[in-house]
């Protein structure tokens, strides 16, 4: 894991990050790893399953790698899923088809709770990080690697409810009537994702990504007791340099809008937008504290070359020439999306971006 890596040909993410002048808007797309492509679900089926996916790390490496031979992408992303955490907590992940993960032993009781343990990175999740280290070294310096984790709110609502959920009743429960108990899952995540990214950094991974998925489903108090606080203490705890040069934190609350300035002072490097803020407005709230990645909205992926073109320069053009930019969707691609588009809305933020810089 300490050998030397060959130098990043491509870092132009990696500064956008930092704050530092590019040539370009580099550009990413969450989930561009995954079902909408016909090589990943050939990919999957061959596999078997989602988890084998996962867990074998020729196969996470050919899934990473796959959107970069179709795109001229300025980021690989780890191919893995949020829930490897309470998956080797023991909790029993399991996916129905149609209705996305499932645990078979959700947290729910103080018994379930105080048997939570923060998992061994080498027994319990050696995986990921052998996956992190073939892809490092499969991708010959072309671009950098980001890993990811699920943020400690994210992992314990689908931990409490016991899978994915649409009122997140049984967590919203245990928050009002026992905090005491949720603040002590909360914990055991956060040391849990401390060690977990230290872990793909030292691995190899270059920049991470804590993704807040379900983060604003909270009240203005709440996100900042239950969820920015157990991240603050993440960011505290994040290995900030390796191989000689930064590594870059970025938070991404969906539908998190509203708390920007409270997200930009936990020292992250950067925040992830939905598409529900405009970019422009982000940046007038946060100025160069933080880069900013986002932030269309992934629907406009069904329209026509013209449309995602336009769109992609609307945004551009609402940011204007400041750096930190790092251009994605607002969340994750669609599995129904046309590849095709996918390269129509990669080439046009390269194609249109360098005006600004």
């Amino acid at each position: 894991m300490n050998a030397a890596k060959p130098e990043l040909k491509n870092d132009r993410f990696l500064r956008a990050l930092m704050g530092q002048p590019v040539d370009a808007t580099p550009v990413w797309m969450m989930r561009q790893a995954g079902r909408y492509l016909p090589e990943y679900r050939a990919l999957r089926a061959e596999a078997g399953d989602f988890l084998s996916l996962c867990k074998n790390a020729d196969f996470a490496c050919e899934v990473t790698l796959q959107p970069l031979r179709r795109y001229d992408l300025d980021a690989a992303i780890l191919f893995s899923d949020i829930l490897t955490i309470p998956d080797a907590m023991g909790l029993g992940l399991y996916f129905e088809t149609g209705e996305g993960p499932k645990f078979e032993k959700p947290v729910r009781t103080e018994a379930d709770v105080t048997a939570l343990t923060v998992p061994d990175m080498d027994a319990d999740l050696g995986y990921v990080m052998n996956a992190v280290s073939t892809i490092r070294s499969a991708l010959s310096g072309d671009v950098p690697l980001i890993g990811f984790s699920g943020s400690p709110w994210t992992l314990a609502t689908y931990m409490i409810e016991g899978g994915s959920s649409k009122d997140f009743r049984q967590i919203k429960a245990m928050m009002y009537s026992t905090p005491e108990l949720l603040h002590q899952v909360l914990s055991v995540l956060a040391d849990s994702v401390i060690a977990y990214l230290n872990a793909q950094i030292a691995a190899g991974a270059q920049a991470v990504q804590i993704f807040d998925t379900w983060g604003g489903v909270l009240s203005g108090p709440c996100y900042q007791i239950f969820s920015l606080d157990y991240m603050q203490r993440i960011v505290n705890g994040l290995t900030r340099e390796s191989e000689g040069r930064s590594v870059p934190i970025i938070l991404f609350t969906k539908n998190g809008g509203q708390w920007l300035e409270k997200m930009a002072a936990t020292g992250a490097d950067a925040l992830g937008l939905d598409w529900t803020i405009e970019v422009g407005q982000a940046h007038s709230r946060v100025g160069s504290k933080v880069a900013l990645q986002g932030n269309m909205d992934p629907s406009v992926l069904y329209a026509d070359a013209p449309t995602i073109q336009a769109e992609v320069g609307r945004i551009l053009a609402d940011f204007g020439s400041n750096d930190g930019h790092v251009f994605n969707l607002g969340h994750g691609i669609h599995q129904f999306v046309d590849p095709q588009s996918a390269k129509t809305f990669v080439d046009a933020v390269h194609d249109q971006s360098a005006q600004y810089h």
